[in-house]
């Protein structure tokens, strides 16, 4: 049975009310308006509250993104500073790892804050909005990113579908298409690349990404389980059991809600087992 395999959920985001303030009213527009979060969740979650989620849904630990999101003259610093992600850490080690969030135009001082965020705090992975600075996976600016994952050991995931942003001051591209991965993992083939967000509206350009290449693999967040293309089911209990990694980007995604999703699309025990968890322990070395 699903329910009884011990779930890491490999994008979640910090969701207390000292990050929410944080984030200020143009996200909690966007999260209630064009993504559904009910108003009483905007409030927040304390960090012991999201763990008794977790608990309800057998998700054993969750990666915490330390998203970048600020682009330079647009609005309010809406960063997630490391050390609010360490913080959590600290408080439930058992229970969290942390995803270093990447900014493309902040150049070596980017770089030198990764490496700050896995060697100093250790967290497991890197993390990268393409469309938030509308430059693409394979830009040039992001490669100096992308070695410093090499040289650290670490993956890095990135939204690979469209952006889901507009906002009247800074309407986003979708800049992830999944096919970008491709020069990537070519120039890079040991660097472990993870497109997020299942790919969509690009999930078969996704699919073909992972299966070609060895170090490209997949995370099933932020589009609930029963709206996932066949083909993406198909993959994960067929010959891409060893290349997709759970995943909720919380709160976009319930956890138990998910869970149960999952549960309903009867998925194979073997591939079951390596979704949920042996994926994810394996590709982040946990």
């Amino acid at each position: 049975m699903s329910e009884n395999i011990m779930a890491i959920d490999t994008v979640v985001n910090l969701w207390t009310p000292e990050v929410l303030a944080r984030r200020g009213e143009l996200t909690r527009e966007f999260f209630t308006d064009k993504i559904g979060i009910l108003d009483q969740q905007y409030q927040g979650y304390a960090l012991e509250t999201m763990v008794q989620m977790m608990d309800e849904a057998h998700i054993e630990r969750g990666f915490l993104v330390a998203a970048r999101t600020h682009r330079k003259g647009y609005g309010p610093d809406t960063d997630l500073p490391y050390e609010w992600v360490h913080a959590a850490i600290q408080k439930y080690p058992d229970r969290f790892s942390g995803l270093a969030g990447i900014n493309p135009t902040a150049g070596m001082q980017g770089v030198r804050d990764l490496e700050y965020a896995v060697k100093e705090l250790g967290f497991v992975g890197a993390h990268f909005y393409p469309h938030w600075y509308e430059i693409p996976p394979n830009h040039a600016r992001v490669y100096p990113f992308y070695a410093k994952c090499c040289e650290l050991d670490v993956p890095v995931q990135m939204q690979v579908g469209q952006s889901l942003i507009y906002r009247k001051d800074l309407p986003l591209r979708s800049t992830g298409r999944p096919i970008t991965l491709d020069d990537i993992a070519c120039d890079l083939p040991e660097l472990k690349l993870i497109g997020i967000h299942v790919g969509i509206p690009w999930t078969a350009e996704m699919i073909a990404m992972a299966w070609k290449h060895p170090n490209v693999y997949i995370i099933s967040d932020a589009h609930s389980p029963k709206y996932w293309p066949p083909e993406f089911v198909h993959y994960i209990n067929s010959y891409g059991q060893d290349k997709v990694m759970f995943g909720t980007d919380f709160p976009v995604l319930n956890f138990k809600r998910t869970r149960e999703e999952i549960a309903g699309l009867e998925l194979k025990p073997k591939p079951l087992q390596k979704f949920l968890r042996d994926n994810a322990m394996r590709v982040y070395k946990l």
